[in-house]
């Protein structure tokens, strides 16, 4: 699918919808699927993966929305994915079958992954293992 006809499909005027064509406008890679998946095989795994968002308190804007828009369109659906390059945003678009119109649109922020470096015990630590105190205490 061409960036223009991807742009033409997006005239929604939801928060995922102009999150989507935004993304699209500036450039951002995007991929649409070859094949088409039933209407409940989406439907059954972004419904859980909402309930799973909102126990990590994370309120994904359309996602609700796209669940219940699948399940009303009954008819299998394309899925298109926009990547921009940062990785800040996951958005996804469901197509009907032909790729001709949008059904659903998703996007919602990325959380960040912080990780912690481990504690590291200065007793069994040396210069080697790059433990600074080791280091420091002449070891």
């Amino acid at each position: 699918m061409e960036r223009h006809e991807l742009e033409a499909l997006l005239t929604g005027d939801d928060e995922a919808t102009a999150t989507a064509l935004a993304a699209v406008r500036s450039g951002a890679p995007y991929s649409v699927e070859e094949r088409v998946q039933p209407t409940g095989a989406h439907a059954g795994v972004f419904s859980r993966r909402l309930q799973r968002l909102r126990r990590q308190g994370i309120e994904p804007p359309g996602l609700e929305r796209a669940v219940r828009l699948i399940r009303e369109h009954g008819r299998p659906v394309r899925s298109a994915l926009i990547d921009p390059d940062n990785r800040t945003r996951f958005t996804l678009l469901f197509l009907t079958e032909d790729g001709s119109a949008l059904v659903a649109c998703v996007s919602w922020p990325l959380p960040l992954v912080v990780r912690e470096p481990p504690l590291q015990d200065v007793a069994s630590c040396g210069p080697r293992q790059g433990c600074p105190a080791a280091a420091d205490s002449g070891e």
